[in-house]
């Protein structure tokens, strides 16, 4: 699957609150988000893998517009993430990873319901094997993707942070309270 030969990588060290995690781009867009706490060696690893010839550069300033929009999601005051992207995978990994953006913030589908969305009923372990190969979590919002039985199975984060991304998105209800007495 290496389609490019020569590919300049810029990358930073995301930190925020708790949160900590290496978000990586090319000129393109963003490429990569790594794993809550992990270090830079997955980052290396799935650059390697995707093109004959990477180099990787930290550069805190050409990541500044993700890491912005990283930090107004992480403080519920982002719901959609508009910067660019540049995906690498096959033809059915960017498909099922555009489905992947179909799912609304704070909603999950089950990994049957997106194969189904995609006309492939019959591929849900295909479907699944897309999703666990998402280089950009979050921005690609894999985590909202659960079991059809509710149950959270396997993300490249986790299921301690799937879980937490997930209770982040829970819609915040509003109660009005009303005295009974004026």
């Amino acid at each position: 699957m290496k389609q490019i030969k020569n590919e300049k990588i810029y990358w930073t060290l995301f930190k925020h609150d708790q949160w900590k995690m290496y978000l990586a781009a090319t000129v393109k867009g963003l490429c990569y988000v790594g794993s809550y706490d992990k270090g830079v060696e997955p980052l290396t690893s799935w650059a390697k893998s995707i093109f004959e010839e990477v180099h990787l550069e930290q550069n805190d300033e050409k990541l500044e517009p993700y890491i912005d929009e990283f930090k107004e999601y992480f403080e519920q005051k982002r719901n959609l993430f508009t910067f660019p992207v540049d995906l690498h995978g096959t033809d059915f990994q960017l498909l099922v990873w555009n489905a992947l953006l179909d799912i609304p913030y704070g909603e999950t589908f089950s990994y049957s319901q997106l194969a189904s969305n995609l006309q492939r009923p019959n591929a849900v372990r295909a479907v699944a094997s897309a999703i666990g190969a998402n280089p950009v979590l979050m921005a690609i919002p894999c985590h909202r993707v659960i079991g059809k039985n509710g149950e959270l199975r396997g993300y490249r984060g986790g299921i301690e942070m799937k879980k937490q991304l997930l209770e982040l998105e829970k819609p915040l209800i509003h109660k009005q309270l009303h005295p009974c007495n004026h």
